[in-house]
């Protein structure tokens, strides 16, 4: 059981994290060292930044650009590269952390009865994505480099506030059997955003809106590929060692 939980978990974490990665470097790198640069003050809004960050965008995508070096930032070929390699193993350990969770996840399930295969991993797997990164997201969008945000407790209380009562709800949806119980899941899906994620109440940023729309519609979209695949991936591994 032990061996079960650890292998999947790695090694679903790992194929997940390794997706993460290669889709973070295609759809959201550019757009973190364009915010960077608004964040610098190199780039300014409405200051004729527009132009130079498409093109910050295309030279990044082409491979151009090499050793660019603004007012305070520096993306230089051997910095890039640690920055980048960097970046590959934080995201597979998080992915392998998330993976360890799934699997406990599994294992519980199944105590009470639940058949767990590839399917079923994939829906886990995208309640994961619900309880990770959408419900919290619907409070505290993804920041883009050059946001500003509300003191950082306040937001870390209401993220993991919410994590655990989006998990509880959807628990209590895909597996109760009792009427109240739909209720109670229903207002701990509701309450975190009743409540209200913590907020300036002002806007501060000095990072054009756009650029911080795409950037969260991408770490969404990223993150809902990685977690199926880390559901699908986990689903499978369990299921195959029930069958041994």
């Amino acid at each position: 059981m032990f061996q079960r939980l650890v292998t999947g978990a790695v090694f679903a974490g790992c194929a997940a994290g390794l997706i993460a990665a290669l889709l973070h470097f295609s759809f959201v790198q550019a757009l973190i060292l364009t915010g960077e640069q608004y964040e610098s003050g190199a780039l300014t809004h409405f200051a004729g930044g527009g132009d130079h960050a498409v093109h910050a965008d295309a030279g990044e995508a082409s491979g151009e650009d090499a050793g660019h070096d603004h007012a305070t930032h520096k993306h230089g070929e051997s910095g890039g590269l640690a920055r980048d390699g960097l970046t590959v193993l934080f995201t597979v350990l998080i992915y392998v952390a998330y993976g360890f969770i799934l699997i406990a996840g599994f294992g519980a399930a199944s105590t009470f009865g639940a058949r767990i295969g590839a399917v079923q991993g994939l829906l886990w797997g995208i309640g994961g994505f619900a309880v990770f990164q959408l419900a919290p997201a619907m409070g505290l969008a993804p920041e883009l480099p050059g946001t500003v945000a509300a003191d950082l407790g306040a937001r870390q209380v209401w993220w993991w506030g919410t994590a655990l009562l989006t998990a509880a709800g959807l628990l209590g949806l895909g597996y109760g059997r009792k009427a109240w119980v739909f209720v109670l899941a229903g207002v701990a899906l509701a309450l975190p955003h009743v409540i209200g994620a913590p907020t300036l109440g002002e806007y501060y940023g000095s990072a054009p809106p756009e650029l911080g729309a795409a950037f969260a519609a991408r770490v969404l979209g990223v993150g809902l590929v990685a977690w199926a695949v880390l559901g699908w991936v986990a689903g499978s591994v369990w299921a195959r060692g029930e069958r041994v």
